[in-house]
């Protein structure tokens, strides 16, 4: 199969404005990912592309970006499920996730991303005394079951840059603050909930999502992105966990 690949380029050191790069990948399998297609452009043709990839397998999250609209994980992304049935060529259109500071081509800066993150203090907090014996503080099926969804989080942030609120304002917290905060909110053995409601019961905070569901078409761990802001919101008008 060939590609046709058009990558938005952009490097800060020489060009004014972003541009499209063409490039054709020929013996293109079906079984391949978007990113083995970007690694035999960079390896074969322009060794200049520069993308974030890691761990290859879709837990990392660090290789969010745009292809053919849509927020994706490259390397979550086969040929075979974006192109036609026995298609033998296939386009693809290369971007940058939306919403936040270009560094180079495919690679944005996350730094307000990370600081809207630890806005909502996403780790465990509970400063009781320890249970005797050196026993875990434990928690019934029900109890994790709770907040299990939230926890495959990877914050690729592709939930947040598909969100035309964030995109408007970036100091909109953001889908993905949300789902961390969600994770303890309602974890039975956090004792931090209602500070983490207090800073998400702010203009920029979760009443700031229009419920448009894009977070959620766009996360490639099948979180309720959508319906776990929701649960939030009903949190800080019930007061209550």
């Amino acid at each position: 199969m060939r590609a046709n690949l058009r990558i938005r380029r952009f490097n800060p050191e020489q060009d004014t404005v972003p541009w499209w790069g063409e490039y054709t990948v020929e013996n293109v399998k079906s079984s391949d990912s978007v990113l083995d297609v970007l690694h035999r452009v960079k390896w074969e043709h322009d060794g200049t592309l520069t993308l974030r990839r890691s761990c290859g397998h879709g837990v990392c999250g660090s290789d969010a970006m745009r292809i053919n609209g849509r927020n994706r994980l490259a390397c979550a992304t086969v040929i075979l499920h974006i192109t036609n049935k026995g298609s033998s060529e296939i386009d693809l259109q290369i971007e940058p996730i939306a919403g936040l500071p270009v560094i180079k081509d495919l690679v944005v800066d996350m730094t307000t991303f990370y600081a809207h993150n630890r806005q909502v203090m996403p780790h465990f907090i509970n400063n009781s005394p320890p249970p005797e014996n050196g026993r875990e503080r434990l928690q019934s099926p029900e109890q994790r079951a709770r907040f299990d969804d939230t926890t495959k989080c990877i914050l690729c942030a592709a939930c947040t840059t598909s969100c035309p609120i964030f995109w408007g304002n970036g100091r909109y917290v953001g889908p993905a603050a949300i789902v961390q905060a969600h994770r303890f909110i309602f974890d039975s053995r956090d004792e931090a909930g209602a500070r983490r409601l207090n800073v998400l019961n702010d203009g920029y905070g979760a009443w700031r999502c229009r419920t448009n569901y894009n977070c959620t078409n766009a996360c490639p761990r099948d979180i309720k992105v959508t319906q776990a802001i929701a649960e939030v919101k009903m949190a800080l008008v019930n007061e209550k966990i």
